[in-house]
């Protein structure tokens, strides 16, 4: 089957009876409620369950092995090949049974808030709560953009249809396949709505680089005077509650393009963990859940429909997808200038590395591809003390191409725009997980504050012996002794072992650029002993 049968396969499901496309938000709503997909929160939000998938499915996803790419994916675990024929037997099955199905529901928007880089999509969903999330994520057009409006990329979504991995050449029932020859993804057995959105993360990983974009995990911000801050990070180093500033406006929370005319986001709304949740804490993100927003596997009580944040019954995973005109202090358009601040979050429990320090060039390359931050105990099953954990780019799930690819992009915009990279550790101080204590989000905020206002810049620093890091020795609101972790342990020797623990890990790590990236790896990484 070629692209010309799958155009016309497409073709004939979109011109079928059941087809709804382009509902307006109380339309999808109407439909979810109708078909009992779910039910009205006391915020008007819309409440859904995924069922037994409450998160991605990264061993069933796959990229079709095309003459096109294949020489340009980074094949292995993230990126597994799959076959032509697997995805198009796949693909007429799908398109046969949303056939089938008595409502099909379709959304066309935007990836990408600068109009020279966006990309047009169109999402095809079986289930209306599905469509409503599309909604919610993706760039909705004006009424003139969508009489032009050419979807040059395809996800199609059908939860209800399950793979026999014996017949279908899967792993599971559940399938998450991208072809970028056929400008489509398919998906198959699983309800959970974040795959549409990491998907269509995932295509722009792939798109932007070619055009000279770097795409981005991370959220962004912009202060009074248009001075643009992006901030990476792992779950829980603090990135969500580091860039919403009242003092800054918003461009977007998780996903970014840096192009030569700057920063924008790639989606047109937000996809928040919820567990906890509280308008004390998050007001942004409370208020926001309202109505034509979707709550995903979040516990609401029977009678009162009120949410409860703090149940995680059903999954600690729970999401909230909301528009971003739903938070106030937001950029629109979402976009900005070029970053002056790039802040690399990590959250180290083995209480070494230090609250900030600053990056040259070569270490923001290699703390990039490196991606560390710390596992810790009782979050997962068999986890008895602090892990290293290191994510590429702090997104490897999501990089269709060679990590290094993306690092190289990063150090040639750093050069090229002079930004500031900074690494700030928002774990512990003292000693590690278990013995010191977790850093004062007070200082935290301090010192990010004194980066973004470029207090940092020609501060007195003094050089980490072990990782190499420049460490300021004064930040305004901060007292000293805290900012050098080696003085912050009342056991030196026990503090040194543990730094060298943690570089080692670094070095095994990095190994696997050894061979394409040595420099990085020479003039970034930590020192030799």
């Amino acid at each position: 089957m070629n692209s010309v049968d799958i155009s016309n396969e497409l073709h004939q499901l979109l011109s079928g009876s059941n087809v709804n496309l382009q509902l307006s938000v109380p339309q999808l709503v109407e439909k979810v409620l109708n078909r009992q997909e779910g039910v009205l929160t006391s915020t008007g939000a819309v409440k859904a369950e995924t069922g037994k998938y409450t998160g991605r499915s990264p061993k069933d996803k796959y990229i079709v092995e095309e003459a096109s790419s294949k020489n340009k994916i980074d094949w292995g675990a993230v990126n597994q090949p799959i076959s032509e024929e697997v995805f198009c037997n796949l693909y007429t099955k799908v398109i046969q049974h949303l056939q089938q199905k008595d409502e099909v529901y379709v959304f066309r928007g935007f990836a990408g808030a600068d109009e020279k880089h966006r990309l047009p999509i169109q999402i095809v969903n079986e289930y209306a709560w599905h469509n409503l999330f599309a909604h919610q994520l993706f760039i909705r057009p004006t009424e003139e953009e969508l009489s032009v409006h050419n979807p040059e990329f395809t996800v199609i979504s059908a939860p209800d249809f399950k793979a026999d991995p014996l017949i279908d050449g899967t792993k599971s029932e559940t399938f998450i396949i991208v072809s970028f020859e056929r400008r489509t993804v398919l998906i198959g057995g699983t309800e959970y709505a974040g795959e549409m959105k990491k998907s269509i993360f995932s295509v722009m990983n792939y798109l932007l680089p070619e055009n000279g974009i770097l795409p981005m995990h991370c959220s962004a911000n912009v202060g009074r005077e248009g001075d643009v801050a992006l901030f990476f990070g792992l779950s829980g180093t603090g990135k969500t509650t580091l860039s919403a500033d009242p003092n800054r406006k918003l461009i977007g929370d998780d996903e970014h393009g840096w192009s030569s005319n700057g920063v924008f986001n790639i989606e047109g709304g937000c996809y928040a963990k919820c567990i906890n949740l509280s308008r004390e804490k998050e007001p942004q993100i409370f208020n926001a859940i309202r109505f034509g927003a979707v709550l995903e596997n979040v516990v609401v009580h029977e009678h009162t429909r009120e949410a409860d944040y703090d149940d995680n019954s059903l999954t600690e995973n729970t999401r909230a997808a909301y528009q971003l005109q739903a938070i106030d202090n937001i950029v629109n358009p979402s976009l900005a200038g070029h970053p002056n601040t790039i802040i690399f979050l990590t959250a180290d429990a083995f209480g070494v590395l230090p609250p900030i320090s600053k990056l040259s060039k070569e270490q923001a390359m290699f703390h990039f591809l490196s991606g560390y931050t710390s596992k810790l105990a009782g979050t997962e099953r068999g986890v008895t003390s602090p892990e290293a954990t290191f994510s590429t780019c702090f997104g490897s799930p999501f990089l269709p191409l060679p990590a290094t690819r993306y690092a190289e992009m990063l150090g040639q915009k750093i050069d090229e725009h002079n930004s500031k990279v900074y690494l700030v550790n928002t774990g512990w101080t003292g000693g590690e997980y278990g013995t010191g204590t977790r850093m004062k989000l007070a200082y935290t905020r301090a010192m990010v504050q004194a980066a973004l206002e470029g207090e940092l810049t020609n501060v007195e620093t003094a050089k980490d012996s072990i990782f190499g890091l420049e460490i300021p020795l004064h930040v305004p609101g901060v007292p000293d002794e805290v900012l050098q972790p080696s003085k912050t342990w009342t056991d030196k020797a026990a503090y040194e072992a543990k730094a060298i623990e943690l570089a080692e890990k670094f070095r095994a790590n990095f190994k696997k650029f050894s061979n394409v990236a040595p420099d990085i790896e020479e003039l970034g990484g930590p020192q030799h002993n």
